[in-house]
């Protein structure tokens, strides 16, 4: 890492945008979903760290946006706009989801990880948005990290190391 480049963290149900040759990273991924979408060509990308699948769920009324699947895509493809993305050009990458607690139930409730993944995708393709890389599933944290000159996503998986997507 160079002098001129910072790592902008990203808390849980927290978001922000960074551009190059800033990186972003969050940690702590068990069923949240690390959100990255970018615009290769500006060299510029948002993180969100959903928690959750829906805002619906919410007990008041002002709600924290990054929280939930349904609101937090839409407001970093916002903020991605704002800082000069092309729509057009938005692609993404995800990881997290994972199970990390086996119950005897098969309560839907319970399956927050894989609920988190298929709320994730289904918003980004009601923004036309792809996704080009995924890491999701299983029943390990991980932490991950996403480079917007390089498009490539670093993730470090609980006693399996790190690799690039």
């Amino acid at each position: 890492m160079n002098e001129t480049e910072k790592v902008i963290k990203v808390g849980i149900a927290d978001m922000n945008v960074v551009q190059s040759p800033n990186l972003i990273r969050t940690t702590g991924l068990g069923s949240c979903v690390g959100v990255v979408i970018y615009d290769s060509q500006k060299e510029i990308a948002g993180l969100a760290h959903v928690m959750l699948p829906d805002s619906t769920s919410a007990k008041t009324k002002a709600i924290n946006l990054a929280k939930y699947a349904d609101t937090a895509i839409e407001e970093l493809i916002r903020r991605l706009h704002n800082l000069g993305a092309q729509i057009t050009n938005l692609k993404a990458k995800i990881a997290g989801g994972a199970q990390m607690f086996q119950f005897s139930t098969q309560n839907e409730i319970m399956r927050i990880g894989p609920r988190n993944v298929e709320a994730v995708k289904r918003e980004l393709q009601r923004f036309r948005i792809p996704v080009v890389a995924e890491d999701v599933g299983g029943k390990s944290g991980r932490s991950i990290e996403f480079n917007p000159k390089t498009g490539i996503m670093t993730i470090k998986t609980v006693n399996q190391g790190i690799k690039d997507i």
